[in-house]
């Protein structure tokens, strides 16, 4: 089991963030009952690292991307409990989650479904018509996760998880072995203007 990032990570969000925040349904960024809610990440990648590490098998394929795209964190007080990563793709109007992972102990706890809330926004405010996500074919697990978000099926890339691209033999998944990648799709709606908007966070 890898260690999540050790409690009192800091983080803050830049200045536009409360403009983003305004632009998305009430509720996604705001602070829930028991003290969560999502901000951009500025700090150092590498404190985040054990949580990437929880997303991605291969560490030759995390030094690649790690320092990609933006970074969302759900916080409780300055603790972070996950982490999505949010990077362009080559093809205008679309976004990828490159990586998403909440600590072992918080998940299935809606943390992650938040995180997606949020980059849904995020990217529908810089007038991205499309979601993609990807995953391996084999964990049923984030199948099931991503399609309860509303994402559909897009295409399989077969051998994506080898040695070749930096995966270790033998890995298995729910009793699959990892070698099968599938990309999912989310179409994206214009942002809604004028909702109310949430502070930037201070921390």
């Amino acid at each position: 089991m890898k260690d999540a990032p050790p409690p009192g990570t800091a983080v803050h969000s830049d200045a536009s963030l409360a403009d983003r925040a305004a632009r998305t349904a009430q509720g996604a960024w705001d602070e829930t009952p028991d003290g969560v809610r999502v901000v951009e990440y500025e700090g150092s990648r590498e404190k985040l690292r054990p949580l990437f590490a929880l997303a991605e098998d291969s560490p030759e394929q995390l030094a690649s991307y790690i320092e990609d795209g933006r970074v969302l964190v759900a916080l409780r007080g300055t603790d972070v409990l996950g982490h999505l990563q949010l990077v362009g793709t080559a093809q205008a109007g679309e976004f990828e989650i490159k990586n998403m992972a909440v600590r072992e102990d918080l998940q299935r706890t809606g943390v992650g479904r938040r995180l997606v809330q949020c980059a849904m926004d995020l990217a529908a405010g810089e007038s991205a018509q499309r979601l993609l996500v990807a995953t391996a074919t084999a964990d049923t697990g984030n199948l099931r996760f991503y399609q309860r978000q509303g994402f559909r099926l897009q295409t399989i890339e077969r051998d994506a998880f080898t040695a070749r691209t930096g995966y270790p033999p033998g890995l298995l998944i729910d009793g699959i072995a990892l070698r099968d990648r599938i990309w999912l799709d989310y179409p994206l709606a214009p942002a809604t203007p004028n909702c109310p908007t949430r502070p930037p966070s201070e921390i």
